[in-house]
């Protein structure tokens, strides 16, 4: 295997696909994620790997890469077909976190159809469900998904963010979620029968595929309407949204992402921690990169080794007011220290190393207001999590 990359790695094998990641030596990339590029690239039909700067090591293959093959391997998209970041434009000027932290609505609660017939955020609704998936509509999840009030802090390129309607100060709705379930029903579905090895009908996972992408986007304005209701603000489109777990076909090849942003033209929000600044970028990522770029800062610590860490390290409270003095709406102990923003790597290096390879140039960075990960309970506890919910985070332990 080739690699662009100026730290040694292991020997290439004859054979393999080329690998490179984009980082540079000052950047944290485990070893185990750099292998799994390679155990990958080793895969029939594999073309090239691309590992992002926050590439991390991830259950079967690596987060934070893209792969290109003429075989369609679904593991390589993993369970949360769809997910993705959007955002969102707010018409207000002004607000308190404090409030803001107190009127989130209740975002582990499923809007139905029936119940909740009369929700504003169904406005947002044009046609049918995608897949007839009714099951988690308008909840943001676990594990590392949030929903955040941010305010424009720096804008580092005029033209561009002009041309999105953004101006230094503005307030912005971020949004992180997938596919609540569906992706993982697919996958499911795959893996029973074929374990790890390729799709035997590329066509009919594409068509499921596809439909888990279109739903998580959806959720993801179901989301945003629900929230920005709450906030006595009216609901907007959004101007970035941008799906990092899905694979394309393009030009007779597959290309997997998972934990990668597609970055051809496109604008992409870089998520960093709870407590630290995100980026928009205007993504132009080539070939070499496979047409991506990072979708976040990325973990440092697997999910364990930050709750072992953490508890030591970190009280709730500081946790919940972050040095940039924003608030954190998390219920869940547990989830709040494993999301810890010492667990992730620097937002900054991230974005240093896109701009280094000439994958992207930031438009504006964002400040977070107020984060929400899950609701708090008046009495201070926990709400408790669904069967799924609990499902998935002993299944993302340790590797997202």
């Amino acid at each position: 295997m080739s690699q662009q990359k100026s730290r040694p790695e292991s020997a290439p094998r004859a054979g393999s696909a080329t690998v490179s990641v984009f980082a540079s030596e000052r950047s944290w990339i485990e070893s185990d994620a750099v292998a799994q590029c390679h155990q990958v690239a080793a895969l029939d039909g594999m073309i090239h790997v691309a590992g992002m700067p926050d590439l991390h090591p991830g259950k079967g293959a690596p987060i934070g890469a893209a792969m290109a093959s003429t075989v369609l391997y679904p593991f390589l998209v993993g369970s949360d077909i769809g997910c993705g970041i959007a955002v969102f434009p707010v018409d207000r000027k002004r607000v308190v976190p404090e409030q803001v932290a107190r009127r989130f609505p209740d975002l582990d609660r499923a809007l139905d159809p029936d119940r909740d017939a009369d929700d504003p955020a169904w406005s947002v609704v044009d046609g049918d469900i995608p897949a007839g998936h009714l099951e988690g509509l308008g909840t943001v999840g676990r594990g590392n998904h949030f929903v955040e009030l941010a305010r424009i802090h720096t804008v580092l390129d005029s033209g561009h963010t002009a041309r999105l309607g953004l101006a230094a100060d503005d307030l912005v709705l971020i949004v992180h979620s997938g596919s609540r379930g569906l992706g993982e029903r697919i996958l499911r579905a795959h893996t029973e029968r074929h374990g790890a090895g390729p799709a035997e009908d590329p066509t009919g996972y594409l068509a499921s595929h596809d439909a888990a992408v279109r739903w998580g986007s959806l959720n993801r304005r179901l989301i945003a309407a629900r929230v920005l209701s709450a906030l006595g603000a009216r609901p907007t489109e959004p101007i970035v949204d941008m799906c990092h777990n899905l694979v394309e076909f393009r030009d007779g090849v597959y290309l997997h992402r998972k934990g990668a942003a597609p970055g051809d033209g496109r604008d992409v929000l870089v998520a960093g921690t709870r407590g630290t600044y995100s980026y928009l970028v205007a993504a132009h990522a080539g070939p070499e990169a496979n047409r991506s770029v990072a979708h976040g800062a990325g973990r440092k610590m697997s999910r364990a080794d930050a709750l072992r860490r953490g508890r030591a390290k970190h009280t709730v409270e500081e946790l919940r007011r972050t040095p940039l003095g924003s608030l954190v709406v998390c219920g869940d102990r547990q989830l709040l220290v494993e999301e810890a923003p010492t667990a992730y790597k620097r937002i900054e290096q991230v974005i240093a190393d896109l701009v280094e390879h000439g994958l992207a140039t930031p438009a504006a960075s964002t400040i977070p207001l107020v984060t929400y990960k899950t609701l708090d309970r008046p009495d201070g506890t926990a709400r408790p999590a669904g069967r799924r919910d609990r499902e998935q985070n002993r299944r993302s332990r340790g590797r997202s």
